[in-house]
Formats: structure tokens, C-alpha cells, sequence
């Protein structure tokens, strides 16, 4: 009896299990947990607090998991926290989710879109991000006279630091981290720079950081744009900040048409002016079904994108460098020991050190990694109805992808709050290594940042040449920067002052150049 009634339990249990699992199978693909939503205003009170929003993201997974949904007002939002999603929106259904959204705040930066970062996908944008790549290609990223560029700027930085220590005092780097990567964007676009103090400088410090400050926050009136007719001292001071930027831009753009020639190329914008006029010259460019070309505005607000995200966002990561090496005087002794067996006295840092630099490479890299310079990607858009892993997406669902969560993914990273370069080498300690799938610093992708080969380039030039001639210590008397940032477009650290102390027997001629 009791075997006969084992066996009918069994069976019943059985049959329970089969029937769930027909029912599970049949039920198809579900949309992603939903943060509560109230009319109108949507899930804002559920967002509501003292956290910046990629850290409130990171933590609202414990309860709706890695990836999962909230209406930011009228408009759904998915938010991903984990990289096997991050990479199917990236990579596998990169031009499905390649849509950004319209936005107040954007538009008035962008002339309603007509730049990279921040265009709305289509034949046009995507000719202009072909125009602008080839540009890059003939004219800067890895070519020997950015190297060249780069290294009369740490040349110059290097002379800052040194009368700054001969002077005994403590700098703040910012500024001068600014003029510096500012002048490298310069060269590369207009054949110029600037020295410290210039007016036209001084500009456009004041408009980037009020940028900075301004845009791409999800502020209410790109969640409401009808918010805009009510006097709002944000959007007062992004017009005022990009009205100063369009009239430098405008009158660098005015002077190289005025003196362009088919045979000279100087930089970037002559590069960009002969695509415009070749295209022009062919009326237009067939791209699909499409007539596609370029307007000024295009060809501005690309050297806008250019400056917006390759000053600020190099320098804030050269900024971060400088704090984790004054938190971690190991990791700064280990690259000194590094450049002194490597590149020697004779000399300075040159790209063709990279790979005889590994450890550095890494710390840079974890650098990248503790504190990405932009913790949650530009959102991006649905372009059609589609999926993300189970998880049904409509067209036009914003999907922002949370890559504070990605780079500090406990099961990814051991330990993710702790500051490693180690992680990024082999076991041997000789090469540099991906240790995880979680890494994606520029993205990938349709979406990839374009300037990703510069900034690498400027962050290891700037870093080696610095360590190669000085130890940085916070000034005595003074706390070690504070690990918290801001949020923004970027994550700024807070301000703080550096003692750069020459090291022993690196005295070199000042005209030495690389």
C-alpha cells in the first residue's frame, strides 16, 4: 500500500512538473520587472533620494533584478546592469537599439541632433560618422604627428610641474590638465593652441563645465519638454555656455573655409571641409533609398562633439589616475621601477613603449574600470520591436546601459571596490589581459566612441611622461582626495592639490622631445 501510494505521488508530482513546464514554454517572452509607475509622472518617486542614479540603479537590482524597467514619466526606460545584456544592445542588435532619444536639453547642444554622439541613427548619421572616421583616420589616431602633439604638451605640462616644485608649492592640475588635453584637440582640429591665460581659453573652460553641469542629467524638462516655458536657470546657463562655444567654433570654422585648399591639409576640419565638398560636388550621397549629405552645422557640431567629450572626459580620467596613485604610492613606485628598466634616462615614454609598459597599461585600465568617466551610457533607442535576452522590448523603449554596475559586478570582479591594476596583467605579470566580459570603458558597437584610440594615446603619454620625473603626494597638511565623485555627463572627482617632487637624477634637458 504504502509502495502504491509513493508511486501516485510521484506520478501526480510528475505530471505538476510537466504541466508547469508546457505552461512556462507557451507563455513566450515577458517584458523585465517594472519599478512602480504612477500617471503621468511615472516611477520619478521611486527615484527619488540622495544616491546619483548609477549607484540608486546598481542597488534597485537586488530587488528587481540585473535587468529591469521604469517609466521616467512618459517614457520607457530598461535599464541594464550586467554585461551578457549590455553586449546583446551593443554588439548582437547593436543598429536595432543604434535609436537616442530627443531631448530639450540635446537638441539645444546639438542643433536638434546633428551631431555623433547624440544623432539619431539613420543614412545621414551614418555617413556623417563615416565622414568623421575617415577624417580621424587620415588626420590623427595613431598617426606620428599626434604622437608629436601630445608630447609637446606633457613637455609643456612637465615645465608647469617643475616650477611648481622649484617654487614649493602645491597645483592644483586641473587647469592645467585642461590647457593641455585642450591644446592636443586644438592641434588636431585647428592647427592651434592655446597658452595659459588666453581669453578664448578661459572661454571655453567656463562653457564646459557649465555644459558639464547641464546636459543629459534626466533633468524634468527633457522628461517634459513643455517644462521649458517656465524660467529655468539650467537651461539659461546651457544656452548662454553653448552660445560661447558655437561663436569660438564659428570663427575657427569661418577661417579655414576663408583659407582652405584642395592640396594642403592642415588638420582635422580641412579633412572634414574636403569630404563636405566632395560630397556637395556630388550633389549627394546615396546611402539606401536615402539622399543623404552634410550642412555646416554638421561639420561644427562634430568639432563640437570632439571637444565636449575628447577634453573633458581625457582629463577627468587623468584626474582619477592622479588621485589612485596618490592612494596607492605601491602602484606609482611599481610604474616608476617600470620606466626606469624599460625606458631608461636617456629618453622620454614614446607609443612604441606600450607594450614594454604592461603595468602601467593595467593601471590605466583599472583606472577606467573603478571609475568610469561616464557611469551610464547615452541612453539608447529601439529602432523596432524586438528582445533582450527574454525580455520583450516595443520600439522606441529607451535602454541605458549601467556600466558603474558592469565594472563593479561582484561576479565578474573580485573585490571590484578595490583599486588592482594586477587584475589586468597575466599570471607572469608581463601582458595585459580582458579578465572580464563586464570591461567596456568606449563602449562597442555602432555606438563605439570614436576618439578611443586618442584618449588611450593621451593618457599613456601624459601619465608616463609625469611618473617618469615626478613623485605625486598629497601636499602635507592636506587629506588625500576624496574617492567620491560627481555625477554629470561625466563623474568629475572633487577638486584637490598635488606636490609633485622631482625625482632624483631624471633632470633632463627641457627642449627634450620625443
Amino acid at each position: 500500500m504504502t509502495w502504491f501510494l509513493c508511486v501516485c505521488v510521484f506520478l501526480a508530482l510528475a505530471l505538476l512538473a510537466l504541466k508547469l513546464k508546457l505552461r512556462v514554454s507557451t507563455r513566450g517572452p515577458q517584458e523585465p520587472p517594472c519599478l512602480p509607475a504612477l500617471p503621468l509622472i511615472g516611477s520619478l518617486l521611486s527615484l527619488r533620494g540622495p544616491q546619483p542614479p548609477h549607484l540608486l540603479f546598481k542597488g534597485l537590482q537586488e530587488k528587481y533584478g540585473q535587468t529591469y524597467s521604469l517609466m521616467m514619466g512618459p517614457h520607457p526606460v530598461i535599464i541594464i546592469n550586467q554585461h551578457r545584456h549590455a553586449r546583446e544592445v551593443l554588439l548582437k542588435k547593436g543598429k536595432v537599439f543604434a535609436g537616442r532619444p530627443r531631448t530639450v536639453t540635446t537638441d539645444i547642444l546639438t542643433r536638434d541632433g546633428k551631431d555623433i554622439a547624440f544623432g539619431d541613427y539613420g543614412s545621414t548619421w551614418r555617413f556623417h560618422r563615416k565622414v568623421v572616421h575617415g577624417a580621424l583616420c587620415m588626420f590623427g589616431e595613431g598617426s606620428s604627428s599626434i604622437e608629436k602633439i601630445i608630447c609637446a604638451e606633457a613637455q609643456a605640462l612637465r615645465l608647469v610641474l617643475s616650477e611648481s616644485a622649484a617654487a614649493g608649492l602645491a597645483l592644483d592640475l586641473t587647469p592645467e590638465l585642461t590647457r593641455a588635453i585642450t591644446n592636443v584637440i586644438c592641434s588636431l582640429c585647428f592647427n592651434s593652441s592655446y597658452r595659459r591665460g588666453d581669453p578664448d581659453f578661459e572661454a571655453m573652460l567656463r562653457y564646459s563645465q557649465g555644459i558639464v553641469d547641464t546636459v543629459a542629467k534626466d533633468s524634468l524638462v527633457d522628461i517634459f519638454p513643455w517644462l521649458q516655458v517656465f524660467p529655468n536657470a539650467d537651461l539659461r546657463l546651457l544656452k548662454w555656455c553653448v552660445s560661447v562655444r558655437d561663436k569660438l567654433l564659428q570663427q575657427k570654422y569661418d577661417e579655414h573655409k576663408a583659407n582652405y585648399s584642395d592640396h594642403v591639409q592642415r588638420d582635422l576640419l580641412d579633412a572634414l571641409l574636403r569630404a563636405k565638398r566632395s560630397a556637395d560636388n556630388n550633389n549627394t550621397v546615396e546611402a539606401g533609398s536615402e539622399s543623404v549629405g552634410l550642412s555646416d552645422d554638421h561639420l561644427l557640431m562634430t568639432v563640437g562633439d570632439i571637444f565636449g567629450a575628447g577634453v573633458e572626459t581625457t582629463t577627468t580620467v587623468l584626474r582619477w589616475a592622479v588621485i589612485y596613485l596618490i592612494h596607492h604610492p605601491q602602484v606609482q613606485r611599481r610604474i616608476q621601477e617600470e620606466l626606469d628598466s624599460k625606458v631608461g634616462a636617456g629618453r622620454p615614454p614614446q607609443l612604441s613603449d606600450r607594450g614594454s609598459l604592461p603595468y602601467l597599461e593595467a593601471t590605466i585600465r583599472e583606472v577606467l574600470r573603478i571609475r568610469p568617466v561616464a557611469p551610464l551610457f547615452i541612453p539608447h533607442v529601439a529602432l523596432s520591436d524586438t528582445s533582450i535576452g527574454d525580455f520583450t522590448v516595443r520600439r522606441g523603449t529607451r535602454v541605458i546601459i549601467n556600466l558603474w554596475s558592469l565594472h563593479h559586478d561582484e561576479a565578474e570582479w573580485e573585490n571590484p571596490d578595490r583599486f588592482d591594476p594586477g587584475r589586468f596583467l597575466n599570471s607572469e605579470g608581463t601582458a595585459v589581459v580582458i579578465p572580464s566580459s563586464s570591461y567596456l570603458p568606449f563602449g562597442a558597437g555602432v555606438r563605439v566612441c570614436l576618439g578611443e584610440a586618442l584618449a588611450k594615446m593621451e593618457l599613456f603619454l601624459f601619465l608616463s611622461w609625469i611618473l617618469q620625473h615626478f613623485t605625486l603626494s598629497v601636499p602635507t597638511g592636506h587629506t588625500l582626495p576624496s574617492l567620491e565623485g560627481k555625477f554629470g555627463v561625466v563623474l568629475q572627482p572633487a577638486k584637490y592639490k598635488v606636490n609633485a617632487t622631482p625625482r632624483p637624477g631624471w633632470e633632463m634637458d627641457q627642449n627634450q622631445m620625443c
